[in-house]
Order: C-alpha cells, then sequence, then structure tokens
C-alpha cells in the first residue's frame, strides 16, 4: 500500500523513510531501528544549525544597558578566542557561552552545558556550569554579590581554565567598538563541535554545584 504521505513533513534525506505510526506504544521492533539509524544522521547534520539558529536569533534585540546585546557579545568573546589562537572547541564554547543568558538567565550557564555537552571536554562542561559564578570577582561594586565565592572550587582541576576564560573572554567582551567577526566565521567550527560522536555526560550534568 502507497503511504499519503502529502500531509508528512518533509525528511531530511529523500532517501529515508517515515514510521507510519502515531502512537509509540504501536511502533514495532523495525520501526524504532529505523528511526534510531536515522535519528544519528540526522542529528549530526542538523544539531549544530539548531544551536546557531539559538544564537542568531537574537541578533537584532534591543539591550538591557550593556552598549552590546548578547548576540554581539557571544560573537566578541568567540572573536577574541580565535584571534588568541584558541583551538576550535574553545572557540564554539565561546560563541555559545551565554546563549540562554536571555531565555534562562540563572541557569544559562546550565543550560550552555547541558546543549554542548556531550560534544566537548570535561573541562568545558564544567567551566559552562561555572563561568557566571566567577564572573562576580569582576564586579567589586555589584550589590549582594560575594566576588570572592569561586573559591569554594578552587583545587579543582578545571578551576584556573574557568578563571581565565572569564577574564579573557566572558567580562572583557562588551565593546561596542570591538571588531567582531561575523557568526558564518564560526559556522564550520559549531557544525564541527556537534559532528563528533555523543559522549554521555549526563552524570557531570546532574553533580551538584
Amino acid at each position: 500500500m502507497t503511504l499519503d504521505t502529502s500531509r508528512y513533513d518533509r525528511l531530511a534525506d529523500p532517501a529515508w523513510r517515515y514510521v507510519d505510526q502515531i502512537a509509540l506504544e504501536d511502533l514495532s521492533r523495525a520501526d524504532w531501528l529505523l528511526l534510531e539509524a536515522q535519528r544519528s544522521a540526522y542529528l549530526a547534520s542538523q544539531q549544530g544549525d539548531q544551536a546557531l539558529r539559538l544564537l542568531r536569533a537574537s541578533e537584532h534585540d534591543p539591550c538591557f544597558g550593556y552598549m552590546v546585546n548578547n548576540y554581539r557579545h557571544s560573537l566578541q568573546s568567540a572573536t577574541m578566542a580565535l584571534r588568541d589562537g584558541r583551538e576550535e572547541e574553545d572557540v564554539v564554547v565561546a560563541l555559545l557561552h551565554d546563549v540562554g543568558f536571555i531565555a534562562c538567565p540563572l541557569l544559562h550557564g546550565d543550560f550552555a552545558a547541558t546543549l554542548l555537552g556531550a560534544y566537548v571536554s570535561e573541562r568545558n562542561v564544567w567551566m559552562l556550569r561555572h563561568h557566571a559564578t566567577f564572573q562576580n570577582l569582576h564586579a567589586p561594586n555589584l550589590p549582594g554579590v560575594n566576588r570572592h565565592e569561586r573559591e569554594r572550587w578552587r583545587g579543582n582541576p578545571h578551576f584556573d581554565w574557568t578563571a581565565e576564560f572569564v577574564a579573557r573572554y566572558d567580562q572583557a567582551a562588551s565593546d561596542p567598538h570591538y571588531p567582531c567577526e561575523p557568526l558564518e566565521t564560526f559556522v564550520p567550527m559549531v557544525r564541527n563541535i556537534f559532528a563528533r560522536p555523543p559522549v554521555d555526560r549526563r552524570s557531570i550534568l546532574k553533580e551538584t554545584a
């Protein structure tokens, strides 16, 4: 029997097949094997672009007092890391470290760590989770903030990298006159990172801060 696919959404690869069931309980083992095979290829080709769209959507957003919006802050952070000769992963992490800053402000570090966690090193997962607290050191006049809260993690193997990242690529990346690279410069890098075989980092992400 030929399926009527006129109302189906387009497959990412025309060689793929639809699973013509709606309820999960009706899927056969063969259906699940087909979906999992197609899902792996789909994520490798699509996930990076999904992450880039999250950032690109904020390009024309207003700001709330900083002289640049979060999009330009992100580009500036990544451009600084690139020009310092950082490895590709660190540049991508700089680009996306604040991608949840507006939508998920109180947990934006965890947001970025969860987004990137399966594709980057433990060093960068830890940095993403904790960078907001490390930024307090650079805000001596911010009311109600313990500048030295980060000291509870001193001795952690990722402490120094997190401190360096925040000092060089976060707290200093809000200059409206800084000549940033366009987002297109970073597109191949982001795609490369998300095309890596994913690593299960759920245990790290569940660790209490």
